[in-house]
């Protein structure tokens, strides 16, 4: 373990190091680890620990763009405890991975343009001290899998991931992510390139698909958009024939098809 010392605040310096259990999960599945303590020069009173889930996102502003972070999750996990001068203390810890947490990892590895963390908030001697952002791999859902299973199918070719500032309908999130994709197969013949969003519920999801625009969803117009809803209980085929029949519809809509 690699413990870092927290000295702005604590005098002589109280350590402490979060070790992540599971860094692979689902949207809706449990995040444990355990926060390890090791005291400083005197005793101190911890007034509580909060575990905080953060994205890195990307914000438009007039002509410039820049990355932010984002916390989408902060949770406490630990409420007061005393910690002795120089001794060792461990807490572990559980907490749910939201619904709509975006994807950034595909069958274990990173998903490029991805960056998602995990860090621990420390409350002692009145003042808070957050950590470093430990990695977090988020893998998709069944039913995600099966959506980007049909889009590789239907000859579309990953370019890249990342985090938009915004709220689309139906979400709870002050950000949306966009997968996006290099049109392939027959669908060359009508768009170049596909952006893939969802937004994930605990028993059904959004597919949001938008094709050969250069904006996000919230300063491009929307004539070649298309919004459909898989359930977590529907047959595997489902998705790809959903994904079908929302790519045709973006094509005539657009008069190509």
């Amino acid at each position: 373990m690699v413990f870092r010392k927290l000295m702005a605040a604590f005098g002589a310096g109280v350590e402490v190091d979060t070790v992540l259990t599971n860094t692979g999960v689902r949207p809706g599945e449990p995040l444990r680890g355990v926060v390890h303590f090791r005291g400083g020069g005197s005793d101190y009173k911890v007034e509580g620990i909060h575990i905080d889930l953060t994205a890195v996102v990307e914000v438009e502003q007039g002509d410039n763009e820049y990355k932010r972070s984002y916390s989408f999750l902060r949770q406490q996990v630990a409420g007061t405890f005393q910690l002795a001068a120089g001794a060792q203390h461990q807490h572990p810890f559980e907490v749910t991975i939201p619904w709509e947490t975006p994807i950034s990892a595909i069958a274990g590895h990173p998903l490029h343009g991805m960056k998602l963390g995990v860090q621990t908030e420390l409350a002692l001697a009145g003042a808070l001290d957050k950590g470093d952002l430990d990695p977090l791999f988020v893998s998709p859902l069944p039913a995600q899998e099966q959506v980007i299973g049909a889009l590789d199918r239907l000859g579309f070719r990953f370019k890249k991931a990342d985090l938009e500032r915004g709220t689309l309908y139906g979400s709870t999130m002050p950000f949306f992510q966009e997968i996006e994709y290099y049109a392939g197969g027959q669908w060359r013949r009508y768009f170049t390139e596909l952006e893939l969003t969802f937004i994930a519920g605990p028993r059904q999801m959004d597919v949001i698909l938008e094709a050969d625009k250069r904006g996000g969803f919230l300063t491009s117009s929307h004539d070649a958009y298309n919004r459909f809803t898989i359930r977590y209980d529907d047959p595997p085929n489902t998705a790809e024939q959903a994904m079908q029949r929302g790519l045709e519809k973006m094509a005539r809509h657009r008069g190509w098809f």
